[in-house]
Protein backbone atom coordinates (compact mmCIF):
# COMPACT_ATOMS: atom_id res chain seq x y z
CA UNK A 1 0.00 0.00 0.00
CA UNK A 2 1.20 3.04 -0.79
CA UNK A 3 1.96 6.58 1.53
CA UNK A 4 0.11 9.73 0.05
CA UNK A 5 1.49 12.47 1.59
CA UNK A 6 -0.94 16.03 1.92
CA UNK A 7 1.25 19.44 1.24
CA UNK A 8 1.31 21.16 5.23
CA UNK A 9 -0.23 24.52 3.70
CA UNK A 10 -3.33 22.98 1.78
CA UNK A 11 -6.32 25.42 1.54
CA UNK A 12 -9.57 23.96 0.17
CA UNK A 13 -12.57 25.52 -0.84
CA UNK A 14 -15.69 24.16 -0.03
CA UNK A 15 -19.24 25.61 1.13
CA UNK A 16 -17.88 29.30 0.57
CA UNK A 17 -15.48 28.61 3.27
CA UNK A 18 -12.47 28.69 3.95
CA UNK A 19 -10.64 25.87 5.01
CA UNK A 20 -7.23 26.07 6.31
CA UNK A 21 -4.61 23.55 7.62
CA UNK A 22 -3.32 24.60 10.65
CA UNK A 23 -1.21 21.87 12.34
CA UNK A 24 -0.59 18.37 11.93
CA UNK A 25 -1.87 15.09 13.92
CA UNK A 26 0.31 11.79 14.10
CA UNK A 27 -2.64 9.89 13.02
CA UNK A 28 -3.31 5.92 13.62
CA UNK A 29 -0.38 3.78 11.33
CA UNK A 30 2.03 6.28 11.57
CA UNK A 31 0.46 8.48 8.68
CA UNK A 32 0.17 12.14 8.94
CA UNK A 33 -3.35 13.44 9.61
CA UNK A 34 -4.21 17.17 9.00
CA UNK A 35 -6.43 19.27 11.34
CA UNK A 36 -8.15 21.64 9.88
CA UNK A 37 -9.90 24.62 10.82
CA UNK A 38 -13.33 26.05 8.89
CA UNK A 39 -14.76 29.70 8.34
CA UNK A 40 -12.84 33.07 9.82
CA UNK A 41 -11.16 30.87 12.64
CA UNK A 42 -8.31 28.97 11.92
CA UNK A 43 -8.39 26.24 14.66
CA UNK A 44 -7.81 22.44 14.60
CA UNK A 45 -10.45 20.01 13.74
CA UNK A 46 -10.04 16.41 14.98
CA UNK A 47 -11.82 14.33 12.35
CA UNK A 48 -10.96 11.62 13.21
CA UNK A 49 -11.70 12.29 16.97
CA UNK A 50 -8.66 11.38 18.01
CA UNK A 51 -5.96 13.26 20.93
CA UNK A 52 -4.04 16.32 19.34
CA UNK A 53 -1.09 17.68 20.49
CA UNK A 54 -1.95 21.24 18.77
CA UNK A 55 1.05 23.64 18.94
CA UNK A 56 0.44 27.22 19.02
CA UNK A 57 1.62 29.04 15.45
CA UNK A 58 4.16 31.02 14.76
CA UNK A 59 3.56 35.21 14.05
CA UNK A 60 5.61 34.93 10.76
CA UNK A 61 5.58 38.67 10.35
CA UNK A 62 4.65 41.92 12.20
CA UNK A 63 4.77 45.32 11.11
CA UNK A 64 2.88 48.50 11.42
CA UNK A 65 -1.68 47.23 10.57
CA UNK A 66 -0.06 44.19 9.63
CA UNK A 67 0.70 40.67 11.24
CA UNK A 68 0.88 36.97 9.55
CA UNK A 69 0.65 33.49 10.98
CA UNK A 70 2.66 30.81 9.77
CA UNK A 71 0.48 28.48 8.07
CA UNK A 72 -2.61 31.03 7.36
CA UNK A 73 -3.47 33.25 4.59
CA UNK A 74 -5.30 36.14 5.98
CA UNK A 75 -3.28 39.17 7.31
CA UNK A 76 -4.09 40.70 10.41
CA UNK A 77 -4.32 44.03 11.52
CA UNK A 78 -5.43 42.97 15.42
CA UNK A 79 -5.03 38.66 15.99
CA UNK A 80 -5.45 36.68 18.55
CA UNK A 81 -3.31 32.94 18.45
CA UNK A 82 -3.95 29.93 20.84
CA UNK A 83 -2.29 26.86 20.07
CA UNK A 84 -3.56 25.61 16.78
CA UNK A 85 -4.84 28.37 15.47
CA UNK A 86 -5.83 31.94 14.89
CA UNK A 87 -8.34 34.79 14.25
CA UNK A 88 -8.99 38.33 13.52
CA UNK A 89 -9.01 40.36 16.98
CA UNK A 90 -12.07 42.40 16.32
CA UNK A 91 -12.86 44.87 19.06
CA UNK A 92 -16.36 45.47 18.27
CA UNK A 93 -17.03 42.13 19.32
CA UNK A 94 -16.52 43.15 22.87
CA UNK A 95 -16.58 46.56 22.82
CA UNK A 96 -12.62 47.32 23.37
CA UNK A 97 -11.06 50.34 22.49
CA UNK A 98 -7.64 51.75 23.50
CA UNK A 99 -9.08 53.58 26.86
CA UNK A 100 -10.93 50.83 28.49
CA UNK A 101 -8.66 48.38 27.14
CA UNK A 102 -8.28 44.72 26.42
CA UNK A 103 -11.26 43.12 28.39
CA UNK A 104 -12.14 39.55 29.85
CA UNK A 105 -14.08 38.60 27.35
CA UNK A 106 -11.17 39.20 24.84
CA UNK A 107 -8.72 36.61 25.90
CA UNK A 108 -11.41 34.12 27.40
CA UNK A 109 -11.37 32.81 23.74
CA UNK A 110 -7.66 32.05 23.87
CA UNK A 111 -8.34 30.55 27.36
CA UNK A 112 -10.72 27.88 26.20
CA UNK A 113 -8.44 26.95 23.14
CA UNK A 114 -6.03 25.89 25.55
CA UNK A 115 -3.50 28.46 26.17
CA UNK A 116 -1.40 27.90 29.48
CA UNK A 117 0.44 31.45 29.08
CA UNK A 118 -1.27 34.55 27.33
CA UNK A 119 0.93 37.72 25.86
CA UNK A 120 -0.87 40.69 25.49
CA UNK A 121 0.16 43.01 22.57
CA UNK A 122 -0.48 46.44 23.77
CA UNK A 123 0.58 48.48 20.34
CA UNK A 124 3.81 49.84 19.05
CA UNK A 125 3.48 52.98 20.81
CA UNK A 126 1.51 50.64 24.09
CA UNK A 127 -1.20 52.80 23.29
CA UNK A 128 -3.70 50.12 24.18
CA UNK A 129 -4.60 48.89 28.10
CA UNK A 130 -4.73 46.61 30.47
CA UNK A 131 -6.92 47.11 33.57
CA UNK A 132 -6.39 44.90 36.31
CA UNK A 133 -10.04 42.51 35.94
CA UNK A 134 -8.24 40.88 32.75
CA UNK A 135 -4.94 40.16 34.64
CA UNK A 136 -7.02 39.19 37.58
CA UNK A 137 -8.87 36.60 35.44
CA UNK A 138 -6.32 35.13 33.51
CA UNK A 139 -4.60 34.75 36.79
CA UNK A 140 -7.47 33.14 38.69
CA UNK A 141 -7.61 30.69 36.05
CA UNK A 142 -4.37 30.02 36.24
CA UNK A 143 -2.99 31.10 33.18
CA UNK A 144 0.68 32.67 33.39
CA UNK A 145 0.58 36.78 31.52
CA UNK A 146 2.59 38.94 30.10
CA UNK A 147 2.00 42.23 28.90
CA UNK A 148 3.89 43.73 26.49
CA UNK A 149 4.45 46.23 23.30
CA UNK A 150 3.56 44.46 20.53
CA UNK A 151 7.32 43.44 18.96
CA UNK A 152 8.85 42.90 22.11
CA UNK A 153 5.23 41.00 22.56
CA UNK A 154 5.55 39.02 19.27
CA UNK A 155 9.45 37.98 20.09
CA UNK A 156 8.52 36.46 23.21
CA UNK A 157 5.48 34.55 22.39
CA UNK A 158 7.75 32.83 19.24
CA UNK A 159 10.09 31.99 21.64
CA UNK A 160 7.73 30.36 24.07
CA UNK A 161 5.79 28.46 21.28
CA UNK A 162 9.18 27.20 19.98
CA UNK A 163 9.87 25.72 22.85
CA UNK A 164 6.00 23.34 22.68
CA UNK A 165 4.55 26.38 25.42
CA UNK A 166 1.00 26.40 25.19
CA UNK A 167 1.04 29.59 24.82
CA UNK A 168 -1.79 32.25 23.13
CA UNK A 169 -1.99 35.88 22.74
CA UNK A 170 -4.04 38.96 21.58
CA UNK A 171 -2.06 41.29 19.33
CA UNK A 172 -2.61 45.03 18.60
CA UNK A 173 -0.74 45.82 15.39
CA UNK A 174 -0.80 50.10 15.55
CA UNK A 175 -0.76 52.40 18.33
Amino acid sequence: MGTTVVPKKKRLQGDNEKIHFHSWNDGPFGIGLPTRSEGKSHTGLNIFNLPLTMSSPEIASLSWGRMTVKGCSTTYKDCKVWPGGSRTWDWRETGTDHVSGVQPADVEEVVQKGAKTLVIGRGMSEALQVPSSTVDYLKKHGIDVLVLQTEKAVKEYNNLASKGVKVGGVFHSTC
